[in-house]
């Protein structure tokens, strides 16, 4: 077992309610546990916010790295669209 050490936390007389009960009801051994699978979840949501700022910071890098940005031509966009929904149509009447 690793190296248990213990510490002083402050809770509302809520969250203390909520913690006795979960133990009164057996769903958890102790109040201990419970604030330490809180704190398993929050390392665990921590580590995928970190691995979520890295993948950020690439896809940044990524994008800077590709040069300038060009305006986009959304009138373009729109009429091409537009003609391959007309394509996608006109094969869904042909193969009905």
């Amino acid at each position: 077992m690793p190296d248990v050490q213990k510490v002083s936390i402050a809770l509302t007389g809520e969250q203390l309610v909520a913690l006795k009960a979960a133990v009164e009801t057996g769903e958890y051994a102790t109040t201990s546990e419970i604030v330490r699978e809180a704190i398993r979840d929050w390392q665990f949501k921590r580590e995928l916010r970190q691995e979520d700022l890295r993948r950020l910071r690439q896809l940044w890098d990524q994008g800077k790295a590709s040069g300038a940005s060009t305006p986009a031509d959304f009138n373009n966009a729109r009429r091409e669209a537009r003609q391959r929904l007309a394509i996608a149509a006109e094969g869904h009447a042909i193969a009905n």
